[in-house]
């Protein structure tokens, strides 16, 4: 969930991957928000600090559907990545506002930025 002071923001929804994909996508992505919170507490992050990077490469993962869905729709080689990056993003911002803990939201230089308040109710490990 969102702080208070957080700025509202609207989540969307991801088209084009089925309900088992997405739930998939969405519980990997949790498993990265709680390995960040745990080794990197009080540090902003962004979906490209979780799963860009190094970690692009998303063969192996449930991610490499959201680069499927747009080389299907006829995108090719950057332009799907950057596109399968955008759903990714969406999909984060999904997980955190239905993650049981507080964070904080920010935009940087057009890029959603978290940070997990070390909220009381939530221990840190």
């Amino acid at each position: 969930m969102f702080s208070d002071k957080a700025i509202k923001t609207e989540v969307r929804n991801v088209t084009g991957i089925t309900e088992k994909q997405e739930d998939a996508i969405r519980n990997f992505l949790q498993g990265a928000v709680y390995c960040w919170c745990k080794n990197r507490p009080g540090e902003w992050f962004a979906m490209r600090d979780l799963m860009g990077g190094d970690n692009y490469y998303w063969n192996g993962t449930p991610l490499i559907e959201l680069y499927n869905k747009h080389i299907k729709e006829g995108k090719e080689g950057k332009d799907a990545v950057e596109a399968a990056g955008r759903d990714s993003g969406w999909l984060l911002k999904k997980v955190i506002s239905k993650d049981k803990r507080t964070f904080d939201t920010k935009k940087d230089q057009m890029v959603r930025m978290y940070k997990w308040d070390g909220d009381a109710s939530c221990p840190k490990s």
